[in-house]
């Protein structure tokens, strides 16, 4: 009896695991949903099961945890930061509180919102960022405020928007900044600093009196580290401003780094395919290059297996699936790479413009557009488009996936899309 009741209790923990989408980009925040038949048509009166309107202007994507959805918000002019938390199932807003009030705050680009980095859920907490401004931790059942951090000084000049992971006892985020560029470690018990690891280098542009010409862009970062297992270690995987830099989690200590010193702002999430690392390397013109994440110290062009230029994106975060990298450029052109050598299988265009990571969901990927569609094509090196769907009024989150439903963020409301 004890056998059954401990095969029901596992059986039972692993549907519930599925259901879960606990961080940006989801579970093992590669952009790959759990199994689950996800509906691929939808309109405004079709599969939509509910959608809710959220208040204010955020760019952060929704998680999910149980029967609970998280999200933040923010008034336009960045004074008011608030949290919300929805039934999965009715839309219904469970809790929506102002955490922090600013009273003067930092300039945001009209690309980005005071509510973009996306927060992070486990079992009985919640960790929300607005950056600089505020960090808090909320528990889920009783919605207290269990602690907040508002002393972490960084000028994000365009906005925050790297999103914190979580690491055992820890809850890392990064703070690339114009004036300031660290990582910190904070205690998620408590919120306490563990670890402050600043950049390593930095990338001032100065003038012949030595003094900075380019405070801001060229020493901005916006990406969202991911941990990685690679050979029986974890190495956390996190973008700067120009470069790419591999820490132990535990400590802070930089295992390695590498310089990509013609672009700046990175703002996507790395994906690991093997032991290579693959990322875009920012904005102006951004290449997407792979680099061997098993060095130490800095790393030069041996590093590198491959980089390419055409069709790459500046902020949504690459989709790797069964040894292909997909992306969806800011303009629209999608593209097929063969992860270990660069080979282009297809590159088409799909049209809008595009701020929101895609998904893959039963073999589909999902490319959601600034102008409402999303266009889903087949995760294969031959392309098929599978649907297209319009709705809202245009998305800069990325979507989010609970069983059989499809949740999607646009910029007023929340909709739950599910056949």
């Amino acid at each position: 009896m004890k056998l059954i009741l401990s095969l029901l209790l596992f059986t039972t923990a692993l549907a519930y695991a599925d259901e879960n989408w606990p961080q940006f980009r989801g579970p093992e925040g590669d952009g790959i949903a759990p199994a689950g038949k996800i509906a691929t048509e939808w309109s405004e009166d079709k599969n939509i099961a509910w959608r809710t309107e959220i208040h204010g202007l955020g760019w952060s994507s929704p998680v999910i945890y149980g029967n609970q959805i998280w999200l933040t918000t923010a008034t336009p002019d960045g004074k008011e930061l608030s949290a919300l938390c929805l039934d999965k199932e009715t839309g219904k807003i469970l809790f929506d509180k102002k955490l922090f009030d600013v009273e003067e705050p930092q300039f945001a680009h009209k690309f980005n919102t005071y509510a973009s980095p996306t927060p992070v859920i486990e079992e009985g907490r919640v960790y929300l960022t607005w950056g600089s401004p505020g960090t808090a931790c909320l528990d889920t059942g009783t919605f207290e405020v269990l602690w907040t951090r508002e002393d972490i000084e960084c000028d994000h000049f365009r906005g925050a928007g790297s999103s914190p992971v979580l690491f055992e006892d820890l809850l890392i985020l990064p703070y690339d900044g114009a004036d300031v560029q660290f990582v910190l470690a904070m205690n998620k018990e408590t919120g306490e600093t563990v670890w402050k690891t600043k950049r390593s280098v930095d990338f001032k542009d100065l003038d012949e009196d030595g003094k900075p010409k380019a405070e801001g862009d060229l020493r901005k970062g916006y990406a969202t580290p991911h941990i990685v297992t690679l050979h029986g270690k974890e190495i956390l995987i996190s973008q700067g401003a120009k470069a790419i830099y591999g820490y132990n989690p535990r400590t802070g200590d930089e295992i390695w780094r590498f310089d990509e010193h013609s672009n700046h702002s990175a703002s996507t999430r790395p994906v690991i395919f093997g032991d290579t690392v693959y990322a875009p390397t920012g904005f102006a013109k951004p290449w997407l290059i792979a680099v061997s994440a098993t060095g130490e110290g800095v790393l030069d062009e041996s590093a590198v297996k491959w980089k390419l230029q055409k069709g790459v994106p500046k902020k949504p975060s690459l989709q790797l699936y069964e040894g292909h990298i997909y992306a969806i450029s800011d303009g629209g052109i999608g593209t097929c790479w063969e992860a270990k050598t660069g080979e282009v299988k297809w590159a088409e265009r799909i049209g809008g413009n595009y701020s929101s990571s895609p998904i893959v969901a039963n073999g589909n990927l999902y490319f959601c557009s600034e102008e409402g569609k999303t266009t889903v094509v087949k995760a294969a090196p031959e392309y098929e488009v599978v649907a297209e769907n319009t709705i809202g009024d245009g998305f800069m989150a990325s979507p989010a996936v609970s069983g059989n439903a499809l949740f999607l963020r646009s910029r007023t409301h929340l909709y739950c899309i599910q056949n």
